[in-house]
């Protein structure tokens, strides 16, 4: 019998960027139009496979990082890696996001993530522009459109971040 690797992944952003709406799509292929504040943190999991190994990814979605309120540590601590949320129809997300980046890496250190511009399906309501992105373009992370409404690229951004976390690129 294969062995099922563990991997604990974070969902990290500002609140109301759908972090709680993308782990629910993920898991259990629902959405729900209604908002729900996430208090502290809920952890879901999902097993994929990527290559020939069974990964059973720990989602700990994490209550969105206010302005005054930083992430905290302990939520983050032991994670191989995280998708950070941006919602697209609010540039100050993304702001608020390399925020947290830069939290993370000043207390963890570097860890793999995935940047998800979620709300694509918003198309009328869509504010960032490919020049708002150019600071995480600097980075080399991957850069993915998902939309946790209608499920596109939802999978990908999961499975993306798995692919990071089984084999890290090497540091530069």
């Amino acid at each position: 019998m294969a062995t099922v690797l563990q991997k604990k992944i974070a969902l990290l952003g500002a609140p109301g960027v759908g972090k709680t709406s993308l782990v629910r799509r993920f898991v259990e292929s629902l959405f729900d139009e209604k908002y729900l504040t996430t208090l502290g943190v809920k952890v879901d999991k999902k097993q994929v496979v990527v290559g020939e190994q069974d990964v059973l990814l720990m989602l700990w979605d994490v209550a969105g990082a206010e302005e005054h309120f930083a992430v905290p540590t302990s939520y983050i601590r032991g994670a191989a890696g995280y998708l950070l949320v941006v919602d697209g129809t609010r540039p100050d997300t993304l702001e608020r996001g390399l925020d947290i980046v830069e939290q993370v890496e000043g207390e963890i250190g570097r860890l793999p993530f995935v940047l998800v511009l979620n709300k694509i399906d918003l198309v009328e309501d869509w504010r960032l522009r490919e020049e708002d992105l150019r600071a995480v373009h600097v980075r080399g992370c991957p850069i993915l459109r998902a939309s946790a409404k209608t499920g596109a690229g939802v999978e990908e951004a999961f499975l993306r971040l798995a692919e990071l976390v089984i084999a890290p690129p090497p540091s530069a």
